[in-house]
């Protein structure tokens, strides 16, 4: 306790004696700074320089990935490294009187005083760095006992639909990554399983809207990535959580941790049983059938019963103080029990009943997934001087098994058809990667790598029915193979510097796609292959060590997966199909940006304006099969198509706000509009659109140390060529309270509290026009005890300002 309040004193002390003499001359200090034992970087680890002349104090704090870097006057110090739990390395009497690179500083664990207990720190819920914002999900009690969708509802600058699509800033091309690489745990299909990885896996969700060169080019929205949690002190420790909740809900969850010297053990193992009702409801109007049936009233419930199993094992072992390897082993499973009723109601134009059908479809799914990951690192003498590899195979398999039973309700009791849907996936991947980091001159830093992806996907998909005499037969409009596999191979370059309070960070990648799609059914081939540079270039200038301006320039690709490719199409109802388009191409994007930032004693403020340019974009379009339902209905199909361009532009503001010690206040605002060009069969698609969305948070801490969040959302109204939504609220609340000498805590949350979480909205075409309204989930109540063993919580020091984004990438 004496060591963190002396932690906090001597930085306070920074930026009050950091002001530098100015009859010296000023030079560049810069390093990084680790745990021997583990070669783990240490965050927030502090560097303390002593003048020998004038006794003031000036130094700064190391960023994320251990680096610190800051200026100070020539002259004679005592420097010294710090960080909680681990023993000062002091240099005494060092002249400084000319840039220094002190490379690695190795800290040795101090044993005696930190008795194997970790010290978790509190950090501000929303970080924001000039590159990226940082979404902490330990300080978020809302999203306690949730799943990955609960935290991604809570990122700044995301939006998470009602049926589980995930956007940045309104677009919906969005690259997900977990730590850093694609992963098994996002699966098949990524919605569904980001509803199977808990919250406590997840330390922290990186938003990164102008990506560097490294990163892959998927992705026309941007790049969040997950980072999970991983102890990176000695001995075992660890944590285990257990949730109860309504709708029906139990889940536990274990991390625990063996770190020694030469290895460390760690393992994230979870399982969660969720009641997840839903409902929805559709009122079509068919402008062409006068006199006939013209209006289609439909009314949806939904149960989804979902098991989940989560485990994740690994060892790191350290080769060396400079290098080592990290082997791990994911296991996720996923048992749903879907079961979805649907009432039609068939009326004549005066609103008369016509006919009724009630129509049960129940969906038994069986998802899992195998990844196998190894990565090596080496770490050279100089700072940030670095060679990684890695490794990842993958295999994955998604069987589903469904029966449909339709029946006449008016005017008799009849049953119309007996439906059975089988559908067997199988996905195979296998990524490989290096990256090499090359230090140059002051603050010069030179990148390259390469990238291959290995991916394929076979899809058996049949439907059948029994005919007249009672015997399952295949309908052969419905059923279908796709084999799909899709090579990507990359390469990169890039080179960052610093000039002054100038830096840059410019970088080229080139992805050469390999796509073939297989038909087996109709014995159809499709062969995509292309060859592309995407370039990227990122500034920042500092006006001074409170502000800073961004801006960014980079080129992105979407690429149409098997659902959208596969020309089979799929029925959602009797009138409802979707199906995909083979003719479909790669949609390609430029982006702008243009970034304010300003740190001040109590408030941040991050700004930005955004430009988006995509050719071939994609567009879901509603068309008339010309077919009809016996009732006289037609039938309409819904399906993606590339039209001319899209442009879409926009501006951003966030704030973090602490007025009080007590007291944070984080919220975002985002507006933006969208502007589609393009004509298709003979019809103009030009379409334009501006929504917006806003997000507040507020954390408290009441008397008797119980905290108290409550988080706001609000979705602008929006709408396409052929479809409009409402504006949509949302409000989450939760309490939390520590127990047991702090090793434990209990949280209540609530999430939606109004149940108002509903999609609404119109879509129509030149003969139907419908009327929706759409709820994924209700609202639900969670409570969840936490325990932590050997482990402890503790305040971080928050950094001084101007030190929040050292050594950064640039942008990156």
């Amino acid at each position: 306790m004496n060591y963190f309040f002396s932690t906090l004193l001597i930085i306070s002390s920074l930026n009050i004696f950091s002001q530098q003499s100015p009859n010296l001359q000023n030079v560049t200090l810069k390093g990084k700074i680790i745990e021997k034992e583990t070669q783990q970087v240490l965050e927030y680890a502090t560097v303390v320089l002593k003048d020998l002349r004038t006794k003031k104090l000036s130094g700064g704090i190391t960023n994320a990935e251990g680096l610190f870097s800051f200026e100070v006057s020539t002259g004679l110090y005592e420097i010294s490294f710090e960080f909680i739990g681990f023993k000062k390395m002091v240099l005494s009497n060092q002249k400084i009187n000319a840039n220094r690179d002190f490379g690695i500083i190795n800290l040795h664990a101090d044993t005696e005083n930190l008795n194997e207990v970790e010290i978790i720190a509190e950090k501000s819920t929303v970080e924001i760095k000039l590159d990226k914002k940082i979404y902490n999900v330990g300080k978020d009690m809302t999203v306690k006992g949730g799943t990955a969708t609960d935290v991604l509802e809570n990122v700044p600058s995301v939006t998470v639909d009602q049926d589980g699509t995930i956007s940045l800033r309104g677009n919906d091309n969005v690259t997900i990554l977990i730590n850093g690489k694609p992963s098994g745990l996002v699966g098949l299909n990524g919605t569904n399983a980001l509803k199977q990885l808990p919250a406590e896996a997840i330390e922290k969700v990186e938003v990164v809207t102008s990506p560097s060169a490294r990163y892959q080019a998927e992705g026309t929205g941007g790049i969040l990535n997950i980072i999970l949690r991983r102890s990176k002190i000695s001995g075992f420790n660890g944590s285990s959580q257990l949730t109860l909740g309504n709708p029906d809900r139990f889940g536990v969850n274990a991390n625990l941790n063996y770190r020694t010297s030469k290895f460390n053990l760690f393992t994230n193992s979870s399982y969660d049983y969720r009641d997840s009702p839903g409902k929805s409801s559709i009122r079509q109007e068919n402008l062409a059938n006068f006199g006939g049936e013209h209006f289609l009233n439909e009314n949806r419930l939904s149960a989804r019963i979902n098991r989940n199993v989560n485990s994740l094992v690994g060892l790191e072992y350290y080769f060396s103080e400079t290098s080592s390897i990290v082997g791990s082993i994911l296991y996720s499973s996923s048992k749903d029990d879907n079961n979805t009723s649907n009432t039609s109601d068939k009326l004549f134009e005066n609103r008369t009943l016509s006919a009724s059908s009630f129509r049960n479809n129940n969906i038994k799914q069986d998802e899992n997934t195998t990844e196998y990951a190894l990565n090596y690192t080496k770490n050279f003498k100089k700072a940030d001087h670095k060679l990684t590899l890695d490794f990842k195979l993958e295999n994955s398999t998604e069987l589903s098994d469904g029966f449909t039973l339709e029946t006449n309700t008016v005017p008799n009791n009849a049953i119309i058809a007996q439906e059975f849907q089988l559908t067997d996936n199988y996905q195979r991947s296998l990524l490989l990667q290096g990256d090499y980091v090359l230090p140059l001159k002051k603050d010069g830093r030179f990148e390259f790598g390469f990238r291959s992806d290995f991916n394929k996907t076979i899809t058996d998909f049949e439907i059948d029915t029994l005919n007249a005499f009672g015997i399952r037969v295949s309908d052969a409009n419905f059923s279908n193979i796709l084999h799909y596999g899709e090579n990507i191979h990359a390469v990169y370059s890039q080179y960052g510097t610093k000039f002054d309070k100038l830096s840059f960070l410019m970088g080229l990648r080139l992805e050469i796609s390999d796509i073939n799609i297989d038909l087996i059914t109709t014995h159809e081939n499709f062969d995509k292959n292309y060859t592309k540079l995407f370039p990227t270039l990122n500034f920042n200038y500092e006006l001074n060590d409170r502000e800073s301006f961004t801006l960014g320039y980079n080129r992105r690709i979407r690429r149409p997966r098997s659902r959208f490719i596969n020309p089979f199409p799929s029925r959602s109802s009797a009138t409802n199909l979707f199906s995909g388009n083979p003719d479909i191409n790669p949609a390609y994007t430029s982006a702008y940006e243009l970034g304010y930032m300003n740190r001040m004693k109590k408030l941040t403020v991050n700004s930005s304006i955004y430009y988006n340019h995509s050719t071939d974009n994609f567009t879901f379009v509603t068309e008339e099969t010309g077919d009809f339902t016996d009732e006289g209905i037609p039938i309409i199909i819904r399906m993606p198509i590339n039209l001319a361009t899209e442009s879409r532009y926009g501006f951003e503001l966030g704030l973090n706000y602490n007025p009080l010690k007590i007291w944070r206040i984080n919220s975002s605002f985002n507006l933006f509009k969208s502007q589609t060009r393009g004509d298709f069969n003979g019809r103009n698609f030009d379409a334009d659109n501006t929504s917006w969305f806003t997000r507040f948070s507020s954390k408290l801490t009441l008397p008797k140390a119980i905290d108290f969040q409550t988080t706001f959302f609000y979705m602008g109204p929006s709408k396409t060529a052929q479809s409009t939504n409402n504006g949509m609220f949302m409000a989450n609340l939760a309490f939390s309270k520590d127990v047991m000498k702090e090793k434990g805590t209990l949280t209540l949350n609530v999430s939606d509290l109004l149940n108002s979480s509903k999609r609404k909205g119109t879509s129509f075409t030149p003969t139907t026009f419908s009327r929706s309204e759409f709820q994924f989930r209700q609202r639900s109540v969670n409570l969840a005890f936490s325990y932590r063993f050997n482990q402890k919580k503790k305040r971080q020091p928050q950094p001084q300002k101007g030190d929040e984004n050292m050594g950064e990438d640039f942008g990156g």
